[in-house]
This record gives C-alpha cells, structure tokens and sequence, in this order.
C-alpha cells in the first residue's frame, strides 16, 4: 500500500486554494483509490501509450472534475465504490479533449509545461486521446448502468459538439453571445454536469436530487470557463499555465472580446475584424487587444458573469441538507471564480 501523502500545507482563511484542498481532504481515500485506477488502466503494451498518457495526466492537474464526481456521491450518501471507477472515467474523458484540443490549437503549453503535442506530435497525442476515450467506455460499461452510460457517453458527444461549434464561430465577431454560451456549455460545462449527476446516480437518489447536481454541474461549469476566457487576456503565463492570448492568436471569440467589440468605436471594431476575422496579426496586436478590454472593462464584466453563475450553482445546492460535503462543493464555487484576481 503507497505511503499516505503529506498533510496540505496550511492556507490564509481568505485563499480560495482553501476550498480546493478542503474538497480534496474530504475524499482524500477515494481520490488515492481513483488515482490507482487511473495509472493502472492507462497501461498498454505499446509503450508510448503509457509514457504520453502519463505526460499529461502527471502534469499538475487539481483533478476538479473527479473531485466532483466523488465529492457529489458522498453529499448524497452513497457508501460504495462505484464512484471511484466513474471519477476516472470522468477524468481519462477530460484528458482525452485536452489532448485533442492542443492538437487542434496547435498549443505549445499546458500546466505551465510543454504540451504533449508540442514534445511527442499531433498524431501520437490524437491516438493516445482515441486510446483513452476508449478506456473511459470500457470503464463506463464496466459500471453496469445504463442510466451512467447514458450520462456519460452524452456529455462525450456533447464536448465534440462544442468543439466543433467553437470551430465554426472561430473568426467570426458576428458570433453572438448565445452562440458563444452552447460552446462553453458545450466544451466545458457538460463534462462539469455529468461529473457531478452521476454522483446522485450511483446512490440511487430521486431524480430531482439528480437534477440539482447537472444544475450545479452546469452553472460551475460556465461560471469556470468565463473565468479562462478572462484570464487570456489578463493573466500572468506563469499564472495561466499556458501561453498568455492563445484565444487571441486562434481568432476565438470570447465573452471579453465580445464585450470590447460592442463598446468599441468603429476604429476599434474595425481592428477586431482584421485581427480575428482576417487573421492579420502583428507584434503589437495582442498588447493593443488587452489595451482595449481594459479600457472597456471587459474581464471585470465577464467576472460578474461568472458570479452570475456560481450564485445558480450554489442555489442548485440548496435542496441539499447543510454538511461537510456541501461545504465543501460551495467552496468550490468561489475557488472557479476566484482564479481571476
């Protein structure tokens, strides 16, 4: 049996790393457990499989998603080990889009190191995501529920169908801002809802309790990726753990822009569309966009947003009766929003 971690260094009150690692403390056990099975069903006897697999999955993640899955299975009571196998599930389905994703976005970063693609190449990192999506299958037909499957297999689909979305509203300042919300709720938020519904799942809870958790799910989901879209335009690289206007450079069209380009004069518009939908870019473009979303507060605007949304999510958890687990997916809330200051 491996040697139990190291205590959690002790964190100011105000810190809202405070929340991660209160959630973490919780399932601690179950965390070691899903982590076990996650190194475990990553083995292969081809042996970049492991090695890439390992690369990104070793790579500083929080591990929020499983987190979630197994933190939502404790707040309904459940008592078994099922929600183990789904948090790694849960998790090998992230890695697998984050392995794609970097693809895709050419991305050279992630978690402030190099990107799989960048050190092993596109085509290693896209079958090694195929082979791990595949594990996730294999985990979730190993649960034995239709009922998971479903959940699951439907929020897999669902990140592709964001993806792409994300595809055809790149370079397109026409994107409106429900076009831009499917996306996110797409590609981030629906991983989010189906991690924490499968918790009320397994424990067998009433499907309103199922309900409120895709509810909470969602909402945390959104109010997360606002936050991301904000930090590429405000972060420090070190702070953001990939490069500083990676959305800017990929024409991406996110809630700050958005924002910058509705307020902007037509000069201002005008050096939207060259930039994004013309993809002309110079030195002094990205430095220029982040001028113009500060003069027209944009990531403070699309902050509040998110606080729109951790307001639902923690409104989803009110049905809930108070508790440790509660607690502790409250937390997490803050701890989203909370990453852009």
């Amino acid at each position: 049996m491996s040697a139990r971690p190291a205590p959690a260094p002790t964190l100011p009150p105000n810190d809202p790393e405070r929340a991660l690692a209160a959630l973490t403390d919780l399932v601690r056990d179950d965390l070691e457990a899903c982590n076990r099975l996650i190194v475990d069903r990553m083995q292969s006897e081809v042996a970049l499989i492991p090695q890439l697999a390992a690369h990104i999955v070793a790579a500083g993640g929080k591990r929020l998603r499983p987190l979630l899955t197994l933190a939502a299975a404790r707040l309904c009571g459940y008592r078994g080990t099922r929600h183990v196998a789904l948090a790694a599930c849960v998790e090998f389905i992230h890695t697998a889009t984050l392995l794609h994703d970097d693809v895709v976005d050419e991305s050279a970063l992630r978690r402030g190191g190099p990107s799989a693609n960048a050190l092993f190449g596109n085509k290693p990192s896209v079958l090694v995501g195929d082979f791990l999506f595949a594990r996730a299958f294999q985990l979730m037909v190993a649960d034995g529920s239709l009922r998971v499957l479903e959940i699951l297999s439907a929020a897999a689909a669902t990140i592709a169908e964001g993806e792409v979305l994300q595809l055809v509203t790149q370079n397109d300042i026409a994107t409106t801002e429900d076009q831009y919300l499917r996306v996110i709720e797409g590609k981030t938020a629906a991983l989010f809802a189906a991690a924490t519904e499968v918790g009320a799942v397994v424990a067998d809870r009433p499907e309103a309790d199922a309900v409120a958790l895709r509810d909470y799910g969602m909402a945390l989901g959104i109010a997360f990726q606002l936050v991301d879209d904000a930090l590429d335009y405000s972060a420090s690289e070190a702070a953001l753990g990939k490069t500083v206007g990676d959305d800017f450079r990929e024409g991406k069209i996110t809630l700050p822009v958005l924002l910058a380009h509705a307020r902007g004069d037509e000069a201002e518009r005008a050096f939207w569309r060259r930039v994004l939908e013309d993809k002309e870019q110079s030195d002094d473009d990205l430095p220029r966009a982040q001028a113009l979303i500060r003069r027209h507060r944009t990531v403070e605007d699309t902050v509040a947003r998110a606080r729109l949304y951790g307001d639902r999510a923690l409104s989803a958890l009110a049905t809930f009766p108070p508790g440790q687990a509660r607690d502790a997916l409250e937390g997490i809330v803050e701890f989203c929003i909370a990453r852009a200051r």
